[in-house]
């Protein structure tokens, strides 16, 4: 049966999905624009906006600085849990006397009473690493750290799904690395994506889905129920916490409506954080922490990068979109009307470590940086989605509902494009073509004494990015670590660039109809003592 909210083709898109899609980006260039035309008609309505757009901003900075320290103390104090004793505790199994954490026994009391039809020793983990041609020292150390997590390895089913088109020489590789754990994990396998089906564009959505599907048959022939299956999508590079799997079961375990959830773990960009340059490094720490804030805003958090959901609700999404390049984040929206509104992303406060952007030359990284944060930003095409299968479809999702979610994800799209530049240049734009006005020039002044004050946030980073460290390499010497904090004063030209620029970017695209059909995969290299590798064959 077709699946009923699927992305429709480019020649099926009626004219009102075409507005949804051009929204994003003519707001976006509106507001850009409104500045500098308040400048040359109302300086006063332009002081006052600006003020009271540098004083909201400061408020949310104030917010998102207390979101960051909180959330780092929970990612730090749930991997010091040993979660494979709760759920062994969970499930009433002889556990050793000790204490454990307050809110377990709640969950305990909750989940005797109130039973959701899961329980931890019926779990059974699936993950499925996305790989095109990822050279061995990339996925090596990802398959290792799924090997050695703390959870019963015969209840782990692992897929190396791998690209037809990435040749016989990775397809020789991925064999023969899954033979490798063929005595570790209950099933381990590579699963072969045939290149050019139709219907697909070229990206990780197709080639996991395959893999899922396969995934279905190899359950059915195990005998296993579906909703006992959790199936968590890794890219080559993801490394989960050795903790993950025991702190996924405990969560799906303990929720109150599992077959509707999807759980969201803490993406880290830090495997090679040492060896990625300054502007990397900003961004990478940076989108660490965003993370961990948006894990604390439950109401904001969406599918990103790896992400796990039960099997059973991916037979009725039919797996991931095959028509995006932002399969994760668009799998919430595809939930979301596949279970009538009632689906929900989970944070799982334990980290996936992955890799920082790091090609092979500092030229390079500079463009795949740039690359992989458009990808990202092509998130903004889901408004349209969202708009159709939401406002123009019949559905029994809740209104007000819908509206709200609608328009935060409008607004963080917007946001994401425009906070940067006027942050940075607004204040001075009425300035620039009124030099005579009093009021022109007293607003440059009142912000920069907000923005002064805001800056007292980026202390607060610095010192927790110290903190998420992984060990400095013994390639490098001490005056790297001293590198490591001059380099936020980067920070404002790496906001600009990678974020809102990338942000424009794409929803510009979308405004002239050029649509990014393949995903453009992130090359990150692999440094050594000996000299860096490519992370891909040529």
């Amino acid at each position: 049966m077709k699946f009923p909210y699927e992305i429709p083709y480019q020649k099926d898109k009626k004219l009102q999905y075409r507005i949804f899609e051009i929204l994003p980006g003519f707001l976006t260039w509106s507001i850009l624009l409104l500045p500098i035309f308040l400048a040359f008609t109302d300086v006063g309505l332009a002081t006052v906006l600006m003020i009271s757009y540098l004083l909201l901003w400061f408020i949310k900075a104030v917010a998102l600085n207390i979101r960051s320290i909180q959330g780092f103390r929970i990612l730090q104090q749930h991997q010091k849990i040993d979660w494979l004793e709760l759920t062994k505790d969970l499930d009433q199994e002889d556990v050793k006397s000790r204490r454990f954490p307050s809110w377990h026994y709640e969950n305990k009391k909750r989940q005797e009473c109130n039973p959701n039809g899961i329980y931890s020793k019926n779990v059974y983990h699936a993950v499925i690493v996305a790989t095109y041609n990822e050279v061995l020292e990339v996925l090596k150390p990802t398959l290792e750290n799924i090997a050695n997590s703390r959870y019963d390895k015969k209840k782990m089913i692992v897929l190396l799904a791998y690209e037809e088109r990435g040749g016989d020489v990775v397809e020789k590789q991925a064999i023969k690395l899954m033979q490798e754990y063929k005595d570790i994990f209950l099933v381990s396998r590579a699963i072969k994506h045939p290149a050019e089906i139709e219907g697909e564009v070229i990206g990780k959505g197709g080639n996991i889905s395959y893999a899922g599907r396969k995934l279905q048959k190899i359950i059915k022939r195990l005998g296993i129920q579906p909703k006992n299956v959790l199936v968590t999508t890794l890219d080559a590079d993801n490394r989960p916490h050795e903790s993950y799997f025991a702190g996924l079961t405990y969560v799906y375990a303990v929720c109150h409506d599992p077959g509707n959830m999807s759980f969201q773990p803490i993406p880290m960009f830090t495997n090679n954080i040492w060896d990625a340059p300054a502007p990397m490094r900003v961004i990478a720490t940076g989108n660490s922490y965003w993370m961990m804030i948006q894990g604390l805003r439950q109401h904001m958090l969406r599918n990103f990068s790896a992400h796990a959901q039960p099997l059973d609700a991916l037979l009725k999404t039919d797996f991931w979109s095959v028509r995006t390049i932002v399969e994760d984040g668009h799998q919430f929206w595809r939930s979301y009307f596949a279970l009538d509104g009632k689906h929900e992303v989970i944070p799982i406060f334990l980290p996936i470590y992955q890799d920082a952007v790091l090609a092979d030359g500092y030229r390079k990284t500079l463009v795949a940086q740039f690359i992989q944060l458009r990808r990202w930003a092509w998130g903004a095409s889901d408004i349209a989605y969202v708009a159709k299968f939401g406002f123009f479809t019949k559905n029994k999702i809740s209104k007000v509902d819908l509206v709200s979610k609608f328009f935060r994800l409008l607004e963080g799209h917007i946001s994401w494009a425009t906070s940067p530049l006027i942050l940075a240049f607004g204040a001075i734009l009425p300035w620039i073509f009124n030099q005579t006005n009093f009021l022109a020039n007293q607003l440059p002044q009142v912000a920069s004494r907000i923005q002064t004050i805001a800056m007292v946030g980026i202390l607060i980073t610095l010192f927790l990015s110290f903190r998420i460290l992984p060990p400095k390499p013994k390639r490098y010497k001490n005056h790297r670590t001293i590198f490591m904090a001059l380099q936020w004063v980067l920070l404002p030209l790496t906001t600009i660039i990678y974020s809102s620029f990338a942000a424009i970017d794409s929803q510009t695209r979308l405004i002239f109809k050029r649509y990014l059909g393949e995903f453009d995969v992130t090359e990150k290299a692999v440094r050594t003592d000996h000299g860096t590798i490519s992370s891909h064959r040529n």
